[in-house]
């Protein structure tokens, strides 16, 4: 009874802890949400506006009754997201780092910083060139007498998947790096397997993109030069450790 009542002392401040890490997360997105909401039509336009340069005067409809009140408010807590995301993985790294090592500390807030830039980057490259790209090829092939009326809420739907696919794909460095810390494969066996990586990432562009080779070439060579950025880290990150192996025997 002595040696349990400790340890669900100390459970009891660890659920705690994550609870006011919680708190703290979800009320930042909650701020910046009601301050967004203002501008929800807004931020829909700007987020429409790779399509609505291609539609050539046309314009999206609603099908559904609420879907022009709903859809800006998605818009806004998807940005409110994007703004906060820093504020949540700053509150997920503050909970789980007293339990880190000093050498892992070391090296899990770069990973973190460089993950969160990685997706903004992947975010900004959907929009501002693989987008545009996507509803060009599209437009194109629309057959004659077809007018393309796109409803807001597939047309956000569709975006927010393009924008996760988008960020998660510019992540290939950070995996690569975790793969080597964790163990399971070696810097030398990444550029043995670069072959088979490539024909991967270009399966995975072919799978994300439409059947244009083009928005399929524009996701998978910034992947391809990412996975050998990844690879070049982790081999410098490998070499580093032993260095500091051999200084400290």
């Amino acid at each position: 009874m002595t040696e349990s009542k400790p340890a669900e002392e100390s459970l009891m401040s660890h659920l705690l802890e994550l609870r006011l890490r919680l708190v703290k997360a979800l009320a930042t997105l909650g701020l910046i949400f009601v301050v967004l909401i203002p501008f929800a039509n807004d931020i829909y336009s700007l987020l429409a506006k790779p399509l609505l340069d291609d539609l050539q005067g046309g314009q999206l409809i609603a099908t559904a009754p609420l879907g022009a009140f709903t859809v800006p408010l998605k818009c806004a807590f998807f940005a409110a997201l994007l703004i906060a995301m820093p504020m949540i993985l700053y509150q997920l790294w503050a909970f789980v780092a007293p339990g880190l090592y000093k050498n892992e500390k070391r090296l899990a807030r770069p990973l973190l910083v460089a993950a969160t830039l990685l997706f903004y980057a992947g975010c900004a490259f959907t929009y501002f060139g693989l987008l545009p790209v996507m509803f060009g090829y599209l437009f194109s092939i629309t057959p004659e007498g077809v007018t393309m009326m796109p409803d807001i809420g597939e047309y956000l739907d569709f975006v927010l998947v393009m924008f996760l696919a988008g960020g998660v794909s510019f992540e290939v460095p950070v995996a690569v790096i975790i793969a080597v810390l964790l163990g399971w494969v070696k810097p030398a066996q990444l550029s043995e397997w670069r072959g088979y990586v490539i024909v991967a990432i270009f399966i995975i562009a072919a799978i994300i993109t439409p059947p244009d080779g083009l928005s399929q070439l524009m996701l998978a060579i910034p992947m391809c030069l990412l996975y050998e950025v990844g690879v070049i880290a982790a081999r410098l990150l490998v070499r580093n450790r032993k260095i500091d192996l051999t200084a400290r025997s």
